[in-house]
């Protein structure tokens, strides 16, 4: 079987093409805004300026492309618990990176969760206090399936 595709974008084309360059000779180089005209990442004008006004170091953004890659090229190697989320209008991830690391992983203990109509930053999304619950509710519960299992054990 080969990998699944990778369905990671850049902010911009140019971006994908320089960043490895940029990521040796100048990791530190910063692009200032660099998203401002580019693929939208939340439904929150608020959020979306205070995420904007931070400048993306051109390290960080090659990392994630290449952890990105690597973790495709890898899925079946996954075993960890884990928690998928991932808004259905992310135009930055393709939904089907989340439902292809969800179906290929190992792991026996994983959960996928889709938002409907959200872009890509779930946290910056107006419903993020809502996110975030459904992100300790699931933590929650796998410690309190641990701490059963820990306790059936020492009886």
């Amino acid at each position: 079987m080969t990998a699944p595709a990778l369905h990671v974008k850049p902010a911009h084309p140019v971006i994908a093409v320089l960043a490895p360059l940029f990521s040796l000779v100048v990791p530190k180089f910063q692009f200032k805004g660099a998203n401002k005209r580019g693929i939208p990442v939340s439904r929150d004008p608020a959020a979306m300026l205070a995420k904007y006004s931070d400048p993306i170091r051109v390290r960080t953004g090659h990392e994630i492309l290449c952890i990105s890659s690597y973790l495709m090229r890898n899925f079946k190697f996954v075993t960890v618990p884990f928690f998928v989320l991932h808004g259905t209008a992310d135009k930055v991830t393709n939904p089907l990176t989340s439902q292809d690391l969800y179906n290929e992983a190992a792991s026996k203990v994983k959960d996928i969760k889709h938002y409907e109509g959200f872009l890509h930053d779930l946290l910056f999304e107006p419903e993020r206090e809502e996110i975030g619950q459904d992100i300790i509710n699931w933590m929650e519960t796998r410690l309190d399936s641990i701490a059963e299992r820990i306790l059936v054990r020492k009886q």
